[in-house]
């Protein structure tokens, strides 16, 4: 079932074509966080259990611990004792804020990029207006110097 849940999840956030290399680094590291939370909870119980003074024994308790490490929340009331779990924690905590990271610049060039295509779309359009009036005033003053030419070979005529 996990397997199969990660599949498509992973499929999700980077199987799609079309979407920005932004995004898929963001779903990229997404899954790379998913990993390393699950699979550093595992291994700082691991680490932690059997060892005096450890309060990371149970592997509910060390999944909430790496769920706030990697969201740098760190409220203080678990942390790892051993060096290897702390090097764990190292490892939480760098891949969390770098996806974090990743999905907070994500979306902001997804926004700046909405952006930009609003500013062009009205820029366009300003174009596509100026240029109309440009061509409807050109017609006109063509018009007028036809007039006057007709006129004035008219005068020359009688």
């Amino acid at each position: 079932m996990v397997p199969g849940f990660l599949a498509r999840a992973v499929d999700l956030l980077l199987g799609r074509q079309g979407r920005s290399l932004h995004f898929k680094a963001a779903g990229a590291a997404t899954v790379v966080l998913l990993v390393v939370v699950l699979v550093g909870s595992g291994l700082v119980v691991a680490a932690e259990r059997d060892v005096p003074g450890a309060k990371l024994t149970s592997y509910p308790l060390a999944l909430w611990w790496s769920v706030e490490t990697a969201t740098t929340v760190g409220y203080g009331d678990f942390y790892p004792v051993t060096v290897w779990g702390r090097l764990i924690a190292v490892v939480v905590m760098v891949v969390g804020i770098t996806a974090y990271g990743m999905v907070t610049a994500a979306l902001a060039t997804w926004f700046v990029g909405r952006d930009q295509e609003r500013r062009h779309h009205r820029l366009h359009h300003a174009e596509q207006a100026v240029e109309q009036t440009y061509e409807e005033m050109t017609h006109a003053v063509h018009e007028r110097f036809d007039r006057l030419e007709r006129m004035l070979e008219g005068g020359r005529t009688q």
